[in-house]
């Protein structure tokens, strides 16, 4: 069965860093993509960013685009996708989620909730001085 399980959030000053972790396991598709969302309170959940484990492409959301980075470490059947924060602002704060879509990111439909299977629970992050 399909587990993911984020971790790694908390406080961090503006400007400051966090990374994220997604620890995926019960999949056995060859390839599949891993996605991360936001979701403010009183907001729409939003699409963070999406990685293809196939090929190692990624997609982010504008709004994020040269501070965030999405990495991926394979131990064995297990994969831990990381979501490297850098340069927080105030308004990145926000519940963050993982998910899997059984495909690949697709650069016009990655960040469609809808397309994902599988998610994990969130893990909060705050972005506050």
């Amino acid at each position: 069965q399909a587990q993911l399980v984020e971790s790694g959030g908390g406080l961090a000053q503006p400007g400051g860093s966090l990374r994220l972790s997604c620890d995926v396991s019960g999949i056995t598709l060859d390839y599949y993509a891993i996605g991360w969302f936001r979701q403010a309170p009183g907001k729409e959940r939003e699409a963070v960013s999406c990685f293809s484990t196939n090929d190692g492409s990624t997609y982010y959301a504008d709004s994020v685009k040269g501070r965030f980075t999405s990495t991926i470490s394979r131990d064995g059947a297990k994969k831990t996708n990381y979501l490297h924060m850098n340069g927080l602002r105030s308004e990145d704060t926000a519940v963050y989620y993982c998910a899997v879509d059984s495909s690949k990111c697709l650069y016009n439909s990655w960040y469609y909730s809808a397309r994902y299977d599988y998610w994990g629970r969130g893990t909060q992050v705050t972005v506050s001085s």
